[in-house]
C-alpha cells in the first residue's frame, strides 16, 4: 500500500503536525487527516529511487506482462476497473500489484486510466501515460496497450542482448584479474624465498615481477582505494551536466562499442518515435517525450533544435536532417515515409533493421572477444608462470656464473 508523509496544522490551534501514514491513495489519506481535525497543509507519496518503492522494484518484464494483459483482458470486453482488480491480485511482484491497487482506487473514484497511471511516475514514464492517454481519447485503449507491450517487450528483448554480450567479457576480465591478484600476493612470494637461497642476481623479467609482487603486497589496500574513488569520481562526474555531454559525445564514437551505442539510441529514438506517432499523440509532444527518452544528451539536444524548426512550419526529416547524429540512411527514410503518409511504418522498419543490425553486431564482437580474452588471459597467466620459471630454466647460470 503507498505510504504518505504529511504535514498538517490542527485546526483548532494551529499546532504543526508530521507524519506517515499508509492508505491506498492520497485522498484516502487527506480523508483521513480532515476526519481528525487536521488541515493538510503538504502531503507527498513516499517514492525511492527509480522504479523503487518502499519494498521492492517493478522491472521492465513486469511491465510488459502487465501491459499485455491489461490490453487482452479490455480487448475481451472486460471494463478497466475489473481488469485491473484481477490483475491486482495475480501479480506477484509487491509492488507492482501496490501500484495496481492505486490506480484502481483512482479510477473508481472518476480519474481517467491515464491520470491515475501518472500519479506513478517510476513505474509508468511519460511514454507510457501519453500513449495510454491517447488511446483513451481514441476509443483505442486495448489496440494502443497492444503496441506500448509489444514497444517494451523490444526494448527488453535488446536490453538482455546487450547484458548477455557483456557478461561474457565481464566475468572473464574479472577473473584474469582475481587469478593475476592471487598470484601475485601468494604464489610469487613462495618463489621468492626459494631464489633468495640462491645468491646470484636473477633474470630482469623475475625480478621486476617480485617487485610488483611487493607493491601489491604492501599497498594493494592503496591501490584498491585509489581504483575505487577514481571509479567513484568518474561515475559522480558523468552525473554532471558537462560530464554527461562529455560521454555522451565520447561514447557514440568510440571504435566498435561507439557504433552499437549510437545504433541503440538510434533504435529507441525511431521506435518510440513510430510508437506515439502511429498513437496519435502531437508531433510536438512526441518530440518532447522522445527527447526524454532518448538516452543521450547530444541527441536530446538534436531533437529539441528541431522540435523548434517544426513548430515553425519545416517537416520532420528536414528538421532533423540538420543534425549529423542521424545517419542520412534515417533521413531519407523518414523523408519517404512523410512524402507517402506512412511515417510511422518507416519509423518502424528503421527500429526492425537497426536491432538486426545491433544483434548481428554484437554476435559478430562476442565470437571475437572469446579468442581475444583467452588470449590475454594466457599471456597474463603465462606471462608470470615464464618469469617464475625463468631462474630455473637458467639454474646452471645463476649458480655458476660465468668467469669474466
Amino acid at each position: 500500500m503507498p505510504n504518505f508523509s504529511y504535514v498538517a496544522r490542527q485546526a483548532g490551534s494551529g499546532k504543526e503536525v508530521k507524519g506517515v501514514m499508509d492508505r491506498p491513495t492520497e485522498q484516502a489519506a487527506i480523508a483521513d487527516l480532515l476526519n481528525q481535525n487536521l488541515l493538510v497543509v503538504e502531503i507527498a507519496e513516499n517514492v525511492t529511487r527509480k522504479g523503487k518503492m518502499a519494498g521492492g522494484a517493478v522491472t521492465l518484464q513486469n511491465q510488459v506482462v502487465f501491459t499485455r494483459q491489461l490490453a487482452t483482458m479490455i480487448d475481451a470486453g472486460l471494463a478497466v476497473v475489473q481488469s485491473l482488480q484481477a490483475l491486482a491480485e495475480q501479480t506477484s511482484n509487491k509492488v507492482m500489484r501496490d501500484v495496481i491497487k492505486d490506480v484502481t482506487a483512482r479510477v473508481e473514484q472518476g480519474d481517467n486510466f491515464s491520470q491515475a497511471l501518472s500519479k506513478h511516475p517510476k513505474v509508468f514514464d511519460r511514454l507510457y501515460v501519453c500513449m495510454v492517454e491517447a488511446g483513451e481519447k481514441g476509443g483505442l485503449l486495448s489496440e494502443i496497450l497492444s503496441r506500448l507491450a509489444t514497444y517494451l517487450e523490444n526494448t527488453a528483448r535488446l536490453r538482455k542482448k546487450v547484458k548477455s554480450a557483456m557478461m561474457y567479457p565481464t566475468a572473464v576480465t574479472l577473473i584474469a584479474i582475481g587469478i593475476t591478484i592471487f598470484l601475485l600476493v601468494k604464489v610469487v612470494p613462495v618463489f621468492k624465498d626459494i631464489f633468495s637461497g640462491f645468491g646470484a642476481k636473477l633474470p630482469a623479467p623475475t625480478e621486476y615481477l617480485i617487485m610488483v609482487s611487493e607493491l601489491v603486497q604492501n599497498y594493494i589496500l592503496v591501490v584498491l582505494g585509489i581504483l575505487a574513488a577514481m571509479i567513484y569520481g568518474w561515475f559522480a562526474y558523468i552525473k554532471t551536466k558537462p560530464g554527461r555531454e562529455f560521454w555522451d559525445r565520447t561514447r557514440i564514437k568510440l571504435p566498435i562499442f561507439g557504433v552499437i551505442a549510437h545504433k541503440i539510441c538510434l533504435s529507441r529514438f525511431t521506435r518510440t518515435l513510430a510508437s506515439l506517432i502511429r498513437s496519435g499523440v502531437p508531433i510536438l509532444e512526441v518530440l518532447n517525450i522522445v527527447a526524454n527518452t532518448v538516452g543521450n544528451v547530444i541527441m536530446e539536444k538534436a531533437i529539441r533544435e528541431a522540435s523548434n524548426d517544426i513548430e515553425r512550419g519545416e517537416g520532420i526529416s528536414a528538421a532533423l536532417a540538420k543534425h549529423p547524429v542521424f545517419p542520412t540512411m534515417i533521413i531519407r527514410m523518414m523523408t519517404a515515409g512523410e512524402q507517402t503518409g506512412k511515417i510511422d511504418a518507416m519509423l518502424e522498419r528503421v527500429a526492425n533493421f537497426l536491432d538486426e543490425e545491433i544483434e548481428t553486431t554484437l554476435s559478430g564482437l562476442t565470437s571475437l572477444i572469446e579468442p581475444l580474452l583467452i588470449v590475454f588471459l594466457g599471456v597474463v597467466v603465462g606471462g608470470i608462470v615464464v618469469c617464475m620459471f625463468l631462474p630455473i630454466f637458467k639454474m646452471s647460470e645463476i649458480i655458476n656464473p660465468p668467469k669474466r
